[in-house]
This record gives structure tokens, C-alpha cells and sequence, in this order.
């Protein structure tokens, strides 16, 4: 039995270092590469179109047509959605950032939180008041509820102390927030190759963030691996 049992003690590490000497060599480039990828777009994507949402919602941009009529019809709910949205867009890879550190991640958190709160609630009105296609405000209304369900679940899943759910749910939910982003892609894609606007701006108001939702919750491991690189992962 003791034969038995160092045999085990030795063969299956050495199984586990082979497996992963194979799988290194792939795997930690496409790590990297995945981390350049994301720092790209927060630097040329998601800032400025928080940033841009800022203005908009400020006053300090000028609104195209329909949004300037939306904006006249919900004084009060159109510039709440747009702040909040963007407020939450800019301070969501922060909160990733800092996760490491507990008490600047919690706060970070919180604050995100407040900001997804508003923007979540008030994306269902703006929805319905919009003069978008009615597939459209369908999906604007849908990604609304989704976000504020996924930010509702990580609170729950925290509060009960399950971290590995608590992260999952907010990756999630961050990916739901960049629909945000993917949208204006989409959309200023279309236009540049003057595709049909119409159509192309309702399914984009679906594949914006219901693509990087399925991303998220079809790859929690990877997602896991790129985030902690050399740490225990969430996960498992």
C-alpha cells in the first residue's frame, strides 16, 4: 500500500506539470493578448462613449434629432438614463481593477451599483417613450431588465458570502453595460458602409449586449483565467 500511494504521489503531479507544460505555451499568449485586446477597447471605445454620453446628457454635445425629441419628452428620465449609464460604463473596469483590494473594491462597487440602479430603472421608461422601432425598444427594454436582474443576484450572491457567484454575476452584468458600446459600433459601422440603418439599428439594440452576455456565461473559466492570471480563480 505504501508503494501504491507514492507511485500516486508521483505519477499524477507529473501528469498535471506535463498537461500544463502543453497547454502554457497556447494558453498564456492568448491571455495576454486578450488583456491588450480589452485595455484597447476601455481606451478607444468605452471611455469615449461614456464620454460622449456625458455630454449628451449634460447638454454639452448636441443631440441628434430623435434623442433631442426624446430628451424633450422625459426632461427629467433622459438625462438620468444617459449620466447614470455612462457614469456606470467608466467605473465598471475599475471595479474589476481593484478587486484585489477589498475595501477600495467594495466602495467602487457601491457606487456602481447606485449608478446601474438609476440607469437600469430608468432605461425601461426612456424605452417605451423612444420613437426607435419597436424591435428596438424591445430590445433596450429587455437589456434594462437583465441588467438590473444580474447586478440584483451578484448583491444576493455576496451578501451571502458566494464570491465565486458574486463575480460571475457582475462579469455578467459588465458585459450587459458595454451593450452600450457595441451598439454605437454596430451603428456607426452601418452608416459608414451606408447598410440599411433601420433594420441593422434594431438587431443591434439586441446583439450589442446579448453577444458579450453569451461570451461571458458560455466562458466562465477563461474569463476567470484572464482576470487572475496566477491566482486561485472564481470559477470552478
Amino acid at each position: 500500500m505504501p508503494a501504491a500511494m507514492t507511485d500516486m504521489a508521483t505519477t499524477i503531479p507529473a501528469k498535471v506539470r506535463a498537461k500544463r507544460s502543453r497547454t502554457s505555451p497556447l494558453v498564456m499568449p492568448s491571455r495576454f493578448m486578450l488583456r491588450v485586446a480589452i485595455l484597447l477597447i476601455i481606451g478607444f471605445l468605452v471611455i469615449p462613449v461614456g464620454a460622449v454620453a456625458i455630454g449628451s446628457g449634460t447638454g454639452l454635445i448636441p443631440l441628434p434629432f430623435e434623442m433631442f425629441e426624446l430628451a424633450g419628452r422625459a426632461p427629467i428620465l433622459f438625462p438620468a438614463h444617459m449620466l447614470s449609464s455612462a457614469m456606470a460604463l467608466l467605473i465598471a473596469p475599475a471595479v474589476i481593477a481593484v478587486r484585489h483590494r477589498a475595501q477600495l473594491h467594495r466602495v467602487l462597487g457601491r457606487l456602481l451599483g447606485v449608478f446601474v440602479v438609476i440607469g437600469g430603472l430608468t432605461s425601461l421608461p426612456v424605452a417605451v417613450m423612444s420613437h426607435s422601432p419597436a424591435l428596438a425598444r424591445a430590445g433596450f427594454f429587455v437589456q434594462g431588465l437583465v441588467w438590473l436582474y444580474l447586478f440584483g443576484a451578484a448583491v444576493i450572491a455576496i451578501r451571502q458570502r458566494n464570491i465565486s457567484r458574486h463575480a460571475h454575476l457582475m462579469m455578467a452584468m459588465v458585459a450587459v453595460t458595454t451593450g452600450a458600446v457595441w451598439f454605437r459600433v454596430i451603428t456607426g459601422t452601418a452608416i459608414g458602409l451606408s447598410l440599411p440603418f433601420e433594420p441593422i439599428y434594431a438587431l443591434a439594440a439586441w446583439i450589442g449586449w446579448m453577444v458579450p452576455l453569451s461570451i461571458v456565461l458560455s466562458r466562465p473559466r477563461f474569463v476567470s483565467a484572464v482576470l487572475n492570471s496566477g491566482k486561485p480563480t472564481w470559477a470552478r
